[in-house]
């Protein structure tokens, strides 16, 4: 059974500028994703797929292979990740590297541990029945309990019906974690939609998870990345 890693990182990011290169406590905050790659020793291959010289250059340098560019086309603010997925997918086996399942893993998820890549490789083998695995955690507040303003500014109940339910009788709700999608290689292919029945949750703690698109997104992931340090957790 074989496995490759790959590690969309384009150069162009318009909130947070070079965003995968950026510093993030002391290195690249795309060396994170690369080494939680290495140290879970699931993958063949560790692929970065970017348009960028230098995210190459610094990819190869910490281990990673860059063994094509992305063309311009899929290095612009509407490329969906699974375009991009399906092309390096397509590179590589031209190349002669082809694999049964492929991990989509972010360049911005310093908080992912090894043993999280590990278990949910293992969740995904166990149901052939299913097409992916992919990080989730759950709102941290009722998402029946959200609301809405009106036009004049007063609000008002986004699903009015959950209005007078007590907050522990309500189903709770998940949210993609934003950190590795791992997929059969035919299921990237085809196009299976990830976020569907087809698809295996993989829960993480909210306290590891951070979506990082805007500055304050990145100065709450460093004080996270920090706490979890102090507490052990991170090396």
């Amino acid at each position: 059974m074989s496995r490759i890693a790959i590690i969309p990182a384009r150069g162009g990011s318009k909130r947070i500028p070079r965003k995968n290169l950026r510093p993030f406590h002391g290195k690249p905050i795309i060396a994170y994703s690369i080494d939680v790659a290495r140290r879970s020793r699931l993958f063949d291959r560790i692929v970065v797929s970017t348009d960028d010289d230098e995210i190459a250059d610094l990819a190869v340098s910490l281990g990673a292979d860059v063994p094509f560019r992305r063309p311009d086309e899929l290095a612009n603010d509407f490329a969906t990740t699974l375009a991009v997925i399906q092309h390096a997918i397509n590179s590589v086996a031209e190349q002669g590297t082809k694999a049964d399942y492929v991990c989509c893993l972010y360049a911005t998820a310093p908080m992912l541990a090894a043993e999280s890549l590990q278990e949910a490789a293992a969740q995904l083998e166990q149901r052939p029945d299913k097409s992916y695995v992919f990080s989730v955690t759950h709102f941290d507040f009722p998402v029946q309990r959200a609301l809405k303003l009106g036009a004049d500014g007063a609000v008002d109940a986004l699903y009015p019906q959950y209005r007078d339910t007590r907050s522990q009788d309500l189903e709770p709700a998940f949210h993609d974690a934003g950190q590795f999608y791992i997929g059969r290689t035919a299921a990237w292919l085809r196009g299976d939609p990830i976020m569907s029945p087809c698809s295996l949750p993989y829960k993480l703690p909210r306290h590891r998870v951070q979506d990082i698109d805007t500055p304050d997104d990145w100065r709450r992931a460093e004080l996270l990345y920090a706490a979890l340090q102090q507490l052990g957790e991170i090396a």
